[in-house]
């Protein structure tokens, strides 16, 4: 993994960019945008930051898939979004906690077809897969509970009509709740149930999740989802990693995501590490109150299951961290710069769906393997 840094003086931006590239294979490259002049009207910002997007564009022969904003007033900024409907467009209300108002999360794969399959989904088309990306769904159902199912429901029929299933294609879901301290648990509850249908269980395995606080453009919804799955992969090709010396299974707290999942491929190895944060191996939280120590024990965590999938923190594409308070911002920001300074990160605000964690952190990391009985990615 090559890390990079770039910076744009007449834009007040910068991107922290991780490569990844083997010999004779396609690139990868994530992005993490962010604005360094907080003092700029919205307008002028959204601006410096599509621009921004474009010179990371200019001279390359990478095809633009994803793009994730953090927002801090989705509603009144909406209509300063750049459209695109040729590429998977998220946006959620969390504010990025330098003071500005918006940062981008942006991902380009070369040799790639990237086209648009519908108002809420866009695929990814190489050789030997076709990864999808769904995008802002949502519901318009009275509460959590039937938003959730709603949204569960459609995805799947989405994923029927590309001959795909949550339970043997769906790799990573990220799911936004407003008011996450009071509306989380029914969002649990609905998901545990849907999955049970679904034969989604603690015997079979879960979907590598972040649950946490976010707010979508449209005032009533209180649950969004965004959700990556991908066509042609073999079960064998997938692998659920527990940090069980570090980490309890989700389940005996009543919830049900993976930790992390890992995906092969011929030529590399995807690792979706969920939102992890201070938490020991008897789901009991580590270090209240101390968001130093928390902060040190979610980067254990994270580097234990890493480590599961043959990987380390040199290997993480992009970072998210999640603050809870953002009076806790500025010593965070110090200890990640001094800990892994070349990962590309943003750190927004977004409260964690357990009152007691001050942090949480959520990767994606890219390992160089070969396997002859997987097609490359």
């Amino acid at each position: 993994m090559k890390h990079r840094q770039t910076e744009w003086k007449d834009l007040s931006a910068s991107a922290e960019v991780s490569v990844f590239e083997t010999a004779g294979g396609v690139a990868e490259y994530h992005a993490m945008v962010s604005l360094n002049n907080p003092r700029d009207d919205a307008a002028r910002q959204y601006r410096n930051i599509e621009t921004a997007i474009e010179r990371l564009q200019q001279g390359e022969r990478k095809t633009l898939v994803l793009k994730r904003y953090f927002v801090s007033d989705a509603i009144n900024h909406a209509s300063l979004l750049a459209h695109n409907d040729s590429v998977a467009v998220s946006i959620v209300q969390q504010p990025p906690l330098n003071g500005t108002k918006v940062a981008v999360w942006a991902y380009w794969v070369e040799a790639c077809i990237v086209k648009s399959i519908g108002e809420d989904a866009v695929v990814m088309l190489r050789p030997h897969y076709q990864h999808l990306y769904s995008m802002q769904l949502h519901s318009h159902g009275e509460d959590e509970y039937i938003q959730t199912s709603e949204i569960f429901k459609h995805y799947s029929r989405q994923l029927e009509l590309r001959q795909c299933s949550l339970r043997a294609n769906t790799v990573r879901t990220w799911i936004y709740v407003q008011g996450v301290d009071t509306h989380y648990a029914d969002m649990v509850k609905a998901r545990r149930l849907y999955f049970t249908q679904m034969g989604l269980t603690e015997a079979t395995h879960y979907i590598a999740s972040t649950g946490i606080e976010g707010r979508y453009l449209h005032p009533e919804t209180t649950v969004l989802m965004d959700a990556y799955s991908i066509a042609g992969i073999k079960e064998a090709q997938i692998t659920y990693l527990k940090g069980a010396t570090h980490l309890n299974p989700t389940h005996e707290y009543g919830v049900t995501f993976e930790r992390a999942t890992a995906v092969d491929y011929g030529d590399r190895r995807h690792i979706f590490v969920s939102g992890t944060a201070s938490i020991d191996n008897h789901g009991d939280i580590v270090h209240p109150l101390q968001i130093d120590l928390q902060t040190q024990r979610t980067l254990e965590n994270i580097g234990v299951l890493l480590a599961e999938a043959d990987a380390g923190m040199d290997d993480i594409a992009q970072m998210i961290v999640y603050l809870r308070d953002t009076a806790d911002y500025a010593r965070v920001f110090a200890y990640l710069q001094q800990a892994c300074p070349q990962i590309p990160k943003v750190i927004v605000w977004a409260p964690v769906c357990r009152p007691g964690w001050l942090i949480e952190m959520e990767c994606v990391a890219i390992k160089g393997v070969r396997n002859g009985a997987f097609g490359e990615f």
